[in-house]
């Protein structure tokens, strides 16, 4: 095994999710390809570049793209979630937040006219204009050991607080056995951009408990009513000093340099960033 390449254990957990052609000619073997997926994600090259060990970049890319439309990495995260949670190895302390990400000028660009991009693909691909130029905003769940539960990738200038419960409603574990997938956290942890009555109501209807502090003009909103402005929201500082586990687990991500934003669809992105929290659970589970 070669460095950024997957282990026999990161395989055996991959291979059963690969989909296979009955008929046809040989092709690249599949161990092979994804190999090539994995060492792009892990340090940012671009698909041209790849290394002839893992075929032709035209395969590589062609296989990514495929499987990106298949959500065959968003299944094998969630099957990895599944084993973990069966295991009582997933503590949901629950924490959310976003991070910016830079895209390149080469993801500007979204291909020919016409041609297709999938059916979830959104229209503005995910890419957001600010002063510092083209960004992609990767918003994040994560449980209470720092690995990837819910990703959800959006324009850099999409507020964290109008995210927050589509983030939460992507969480989904499924059941190795009997069993609805679980999708319900704990307890939920996020800073002060998730503060609002709507998201605070929505944890409360779905009885999951929440530790966020409150933005300063919305105490002073509540002072200024008197009475009528209501008790101030529980807040424990103690569980709010576990936050920076989602900071760490963005800082891991990140450590994928592929994670910096060529791709020119978002679906083919979300898909990278998908594979990367797999290699980041298998690391912790294998």
């Amino acid at each position: 095994m070669r460095r950024h390449e997957l282990t026999d254990q990161e395989w055996k957990l991959l291979a059963p999710l690969i989909p296979r052609a009955a008929t046809g000619r040989p092709r690249v073997p599949d161990r092979q390809v994804i190999n090539g997926m994995v060492y792009k994600i892990r340090t940012g090259i671009s698909w041209r570049d790849l290394p002839e060990r893992y075929g032709p970049w035209q395969t590589v890319y062609t296989r990514f793209r495929r499987y990106a439309l298949d959500g065959v990495f968003t299944r094998a995260l969630q099957r990895i979630q599944a084993r973990a949670d069966a295991d009582g190895d997933i503590d949901w302390l629950v924490q959310i937040d976003s991070t910016i990400v830079r895209a390149h000028q080469h993801a500007a660009a979204t291909g020919r006219k016409g041609g297709s991009l999938g059916p979830d693909e959104p229209d503005d691909h995910a890419l957001g204009r600010s002063r510092g130029g083209l960004t992609t905003k990767i918003h994040l769940a994560c449980d209470g050991r720092g690995r990837p539960l819910a990703i959800l990738v959006t324009p850099g200038q999409r507020h964290d607080g109008i995210c927050a419960r589509p983030l939460l409603e992507r969480i989904r574990v499924p059941r190795t056995g009997l069993g609805r997938p679980r999708c319900r956290p704990d307890h939920v942890i996020a800073d002060k951009a998730y503060s609002s009555r709507g998201f605070r109501a929505y944890l409360r209807q779905r009885g999951i408990g929440q530790t966020i502090p409150e933005k300063t003009d919305q105490q002073r909103h509540r002072h200024n009513r008197g009475r009528r402005g209501g008790r101030p929201p529980a807040f424990d500082r103690q569980i709010y000093r576990q936050r920076n586990i989602v900071e760490r687990c963005f800082n891991r991500l990140k450590g994928f340099r592929g994670i910096t934003r060529y791709e020119k669809t978002a679906t083919s992105y979300e898909a990278a960033v998908t594979l990367a929290s797999f290699l980041l659970w298998a690391r912790s589970v294998c």
